[in-house]
């Protein structure tokens, strides 16, 4: 396995499973909806990217990718615009 392969791949997994887990949280017809929706459309393109970036060999730029596609989960779930279920392992819920 080539080096980063690993963290690449767990990287991977995690947001998978992390995006499989959220859900939109902002009220339908607020303002905050479209934010919500605009949270979750990066981070779905970000993991599209990784995948892309990954078949092609690049694992630097996929490993920037998934962690971009991460950090806007992450932020959604932080800011309330998203729903995480209380998962704590997968988002950084609390102070």
């Amino acid at each position: 396995m080539p080096e980063g392969t690993a963290l690449l791949e767990k990287y991977l997994t995690l947001t998978h499973e992390a995006l499989s887990r959220v859900k939109a949280a902002a009220p339908a017809r607020s303002f905050l909806e479209g934010a919500s929706t605009d949270f979750l459309t990066m981070a779905r393109a970000y993991v599209t990217d990784a995948e892309h970036f990954l078949a092609q060999g690049d694992r630097d730029r996929a490993l920037a990718a998934v962690s971009y596609a991460h950090g806007w989960l992450d932020a959604g779930v932080r800011f309330g615009l998203l729903e995480a279920g209380g998962d704590d392992v997968r988002f950084t819920l609390y102070r």
